[in-house]
């Protein structure tokens, strides 16, 4: 699933083609919004808040998509051929000099801007880990908040509640990069430990959203050191059974969660639970 640093970087290459111009045709896959509505009108912003890129229009509309699983947005100049079947478009916008598809959204949403205070996904986020005025101090008060003491902290990580823009991927990347158990509860963690996973997650982010940034993933970086790993781009996720770049450990992989859950990559050495006995392949 697409994470914070992805939808910022789409907002960054959908700007500049589509900000100030007016939509000349619109169509959503059907049942969809009345996209009907935006044609004719400005783009004033393009923007990512979390996993949700927000389009605004002149005419006070919005347009809210999460990509899910499995979605992406594609630019293309008038004519040109889509990469992907015109079957699984959710979204087209044209403007002059570009058109903006949005393949295989499971969520394409049209209402109106001041409805933003009110809307049940976008009111209820968490601080945004890739906005300028991010709240670090009030994402670490969300994840410690005592109706989710029980909670395991990937769990914690991944609600978007808490905090905005955490993925599967950066949720066991940070968690390994800062040698906390993934099965720990939010509860057993003291108030330093959650402050430095926000703060890497932070960086993580924010490195990933950085012009120039390649589309991959360079979650291998080290936010302190900057050190980086080959040849691989990730500390753990998705390397299951292979060794840890840290002790030489298999990587373990398991489903976590009760509501949604989702495969947590960890090294069970680096990351034993606090008290437990740890023993490594290397020295």
């Amino acid at each position: 699933m697409p994470e914070g640093d992805t939808l910022a970087r789409i907002a960054v290459a959908l700007r500049p083609h589509l900000r100030g111009r007016v939509v000349t045709a619109a169509r959503a896959r059907l049942p969809g919004p009345r996209v009907s509505q935006i044609i004719g009108q400005p783009v004033t912003e393009v923007e990512a808040a979390g996993k949700n890129l927000l389009i605004r229009f002149g005419n006070g509309l919005e347009l809210r998509t999460h990509l899910g699983l499995h979605g992406s947005w594609h630019r293309y100049r008038p004519g040109e051929p889509w990469r992907r079947a015109a079957s699984r478009a959710a979204l087209v916008l044209e403007v002059p000099g570009a058109v903006a598809v949005c393949f295989d959204a499971p969520v394409v949403e049209l209402f109106e801007t001041r409805a933003e205070v009110v809307h049940p996904t976008l009111s209820s986020m968490g601080p945004d880990l890739a906005a300028p005025d991010f709240d670090a101090a009030e994402a670490v008060r969300r994840i410690a908040d005592p109706a989710g003491a029980a909670r395991d902290i990937a769990e914690a990580l991944l609600d978007q509640r808490s905090v905005a823009g955490i993925g599967n991927v950066f949720k066991s990347e940070i968690l390994f990069i800062e040698r906390v158990d993934p099965f720990a509860t939010v509860s057993s963690l003291d108030t330093a430990t959650i402050e430095r996973l926000v703060d890497t997650a932070r960086a993580l982010l924010v490195s990933n959203t950085r012009s120039g940034a390649p589309a991959g993933r360079m979650t291998t970086l080290d936010p302190r050191s900057g050190a980086r790993l080959a040849p691989t781009r990730l500390w753990v996720y998705d390397r299951a059974g292979r060794p840890c770049h840290r002790c030489g450990t298999a990587i373990r992989a398991i489903a976590q969660g009760t509501d949604l859950p989702r495969t947590t990559y960890w090294c069970p050495s680096c990351q034993a639970p606090v008290g437990a006995a740890v023993t490594s392949a290397a020295s």
